[in-house]
């Protein structure tokens, strides 16, 4: 099993293409070859001039632990050469910064999930390359939460730094085929080019996406493991909520609690509304406390969500109608819960969060609506994902 980063590294013919330009790296920790080394030592050991380098939210470093926590630019400490934060003073690259390299090298693990930010910084930095005229090469790496599709797809004029475009919430494509269908649908005119994985087989167990044989490497402070990035697509609703979504503990956005709610009633709820959306996994009633962040200091009763172990099958998990569920629990447990958070979220200041994290409303009014049935939601939500299923299909190269 080789990742995109592999096999440029093993390709005298492909590394011998950028031999003579100025290449830009856009990185973070888990940028890493399969013996780990960082794909920047990794490329300059090779030989080719890295004359930029580029981060995400939480940087290059992935020192950064929560949202809107902005990275500086500043000069490699190692090679010298200039590191531009593309979630800091800008989320788009500069001007200044797309003249200092010839063709960037994208090298980012994701976890298939509009959401997470890392899709938009795609897109932004193919935006940028058009505007100026550069190349831009996906070094590409699995999508851990595999090919499976879910969620409603994000409505006209609810782009966001969360929200790149209209696909829903699960996805099931990798960066390189994302980055073919951005091009696409928003008529980019810039060079592009893959550097395909060897050997990845999303739809095989054990790993269902994420191969076994590789370590898994935090792409972010709270992405600790597999089961994070397959309940993810779920579970990072709560960011958009009062519910703990586990930060200040070890096991982040796998689980869910408050102070003020029964975990262990929670779940009964949820078996006794829609049954078949809790399938595929294990769902454990337990007690937590944060260290930081929401309820801190708090004993807190939850829900932690194992996609994982002898209770877990892919074709049947859906994390985002499972976190759905979860918030309809709750409604119906205690029907005046303040259970929508109402702050900024990624610099949208005149939406709620729940609203900017699902690319629209229709979530937060089936939630809040008792007369809503788990069809209702599971309809349009098919719909959606059916549409995205179809469109997808021709950007997919595994």
């Amino acid at each position: 099993m080789n990742f995109g980063i592999d096999r440029l590294i093993a390709d005298p013919a492909l590394l011998g293409q950028l031999k003579g330009r100025r290449v830009a790296l856009l990185a973070h920790p888990a940028s890493v070859t399969a013996d780990l080394t960082h794909s920047l030592d990794a490329l300059v050991a090779a030989g080719l001039d890295v004359s930029a380098v580029f981060g995400p939210q939480h940087g290059v470093r992935g020192d950064l632990q929560d949202n809107m926590m902005e990275s500086p630019d500043y000069t490699d400490p190692t090679y010298g050469m200039p590191v531009f934060s593309l979630y800091g003073e800008v989320r788009r690259p500069t001007g200044q910064s797309m003249h200092t390299f010839d063709v960037v090298l994208i090298d980012l693990q994701d976890l298939g999930c509009r959401i997470y930010t890392y899709v938009t910084t795609l897109l932004y930095m193919l935006e940028a390359a058009a505007a100026h005229g550069k190349e831009v090469w996906v070094l590409d790496r699995p999508n851990p939460a595999g090919r499976p599709v879910e969620g409603l797809m994000l409505l006209p004029g609810w782009e966001s730094f969360v929200g790149a475009g209209p696909m829903p919430m699960r996805h099931g494509m990798t960066l390189g085929e994302m980055g073919a269908w951005f091009i696409d649908h928003f008529k980019l005119n810039v060079e592009y080019r893959v550097i395909e994985m060897q050997g990845w087989a999303p739809d095989a167990a054990p790993g269902f996406g994420w191969p076994p044989e590789r370590v898994w490497i935090n792409p972010s402070p709270n992405a600790a493991n597999v089961n994070m990035a397959r309940a993810y697509a779920g579970t990072v609703m709560l960011e958009g909520t009062t519910l703990s979504e586990g930060r200040g503990t070890t096991r982040a956005l796998e689980l869910f609690g408050a102070p003020d709610i029964d975990g262990k009633a929670v779940i009964a709820e949820m078996r006794r509304i829609a049954p078949e959306w809790t399938a595929g996994c294990t769902l454990r009633d337990f007690w937590f406390q944060p260290t930081f962040h929401k309820h801190v200091g708090q004993l807190c009763s939850g829900v932690f969500i194992h996609a994982e172990g002898a209770g877990y099958d892919h074709d049947a998990f859906q994390p985002w109608r499972l976190q759905a569920l979860g918030f309809k629990a709750i409604r119906a447990l205690y029907p005046d819960y303040d259970l929508w958070r109402d702050f900024p979220y990624e610099y949208e200041f005149e939406k709620l969060a729940i609203d900017v994290i699902n690319g629209g409303p229709g979530l937060r009014v089936w939630v809040d609506d008792a007369a809503a049935e788990p069809g209702d939601l599971d309809a349009a939500a098919s719909a959606d994902e059916a549409a995205w299923v179809e469109l997808r299909a021709r950007f997919l190269l595994y």
